[in-house]
């Protein structure tokens, strides 16, 4: 699924504009960004949640020379879904606890 098929579903769920419904998304998704980019924590109930990690420095290899390089250290964003979410994807009961 797109962004842009995001758009449409948005679209006919709600009645607004395909506009409109590409600024709601596009909102969403800034503060979903700002949020992260500022090391915070997402969650969202039913759904997940996005975690800021850090990953240390290493040593790395380049493919195609084969020369050692030195990997920085750097944040990168994890996702872990919801046990409800966990749940729909494998056929269960929403929020059905296993």
């Amino acid at each position: 699924m797109t962004k842009a098929d995001l758009v449409n579903r948005i679209h006919t769920a709600t009645g607004a504009t395909l506009k409109e419904s590409a600024g709601l998304l596009e909102t969403v998704f800034s503060i979903m960004k700002n949020t992260l980019e500022s090391g915070e924590n997402l969650r969202i109930s039913g759904f997940g949640r996005f975690e800021v990690r850090r990953k240390a420095g290493r040593r790395g290899r380049n493919p195609q020379t084969g020369e050692s390089i030195t990997i920085e250290p750097r944040r990168i964003v994890s996702f872990k879904s919801s046990h409800i979410l966990r749940n729909m994807i494998n056929g269960g009961e929403c929020g059905k606890n296993n």
